[in-house]
């Protein structure tokens, strides 16, 4: 289940709630609020999930861009061996074998800083959705918590 709407949910039953004369309190419907906090439970974990999965797909793309430019180191090495006849031709090759190189050098770290780049963009994002919610889940606790008899429901329970 989708983590903004587990809120939406929440926001809904508090929203549905009745004031309490002569406090900012709300009474809510307990059970429907304790089971939207257990289903919140199950469905960051998802979240996090999603952002090991970039994780995983970024240490490919790494290992891709790796596995690709010792290809062309070997291919560089290979093309430089097989010119042997003259000085200039030598020279040439081994300009070129350089040339060869330092461009998939570079290539493999463009393709790891724009990984790490998407990845980060991805973790920042998530991290800000899950503080939202954390806040959004504090905020209503706290409003809870200053219920006298929703405490001391909660005290109770927690008493057996």
């Amino acid at each position: 289940m989708d983590i903004l709407h587990l809120v939406d949910r929440l926001e809904e039953l508090f929203n549905e709630g009745r004031p309490i004369w002569f406090t900012h309190s709300v009474s809510i419907n307990e059970e429907k609020f304790l089971d939207i906090i257990d289903q919140m439970r199950v469905t960051i974990p998802d979240e996090i999930k999603k952002a090991q999965q970039l994780l995983n797909q970024r240490d490919r793309i790494l290992a891709q861009a790796q596995e690709e430019a010792n290809r062309t180191l070997q291919l560089a090495r290979e093309k430089g061996e097989k010119v042997v006849e003259k000085d200039s031709i030598v020279q040439a090759a081994q300009a070129r074998s350089e040339q060869i190189i330092s461009q998939a050098r570079n290539e493999a770290a463009a393709t790891r800083r724009d990984a790490d780049a998407y990845v980060l963009d991805m973790l920042t994002k998530i991290e800000s959705e899950v503080e939202k919610y954390l806040n959004q889940v504090r905020n209503g606790i706290q409003v809870l918590q200053a219920d006298p008899q929703i405490k001391k429901k909660v005290e109770t329970k927690q008493g057996s």
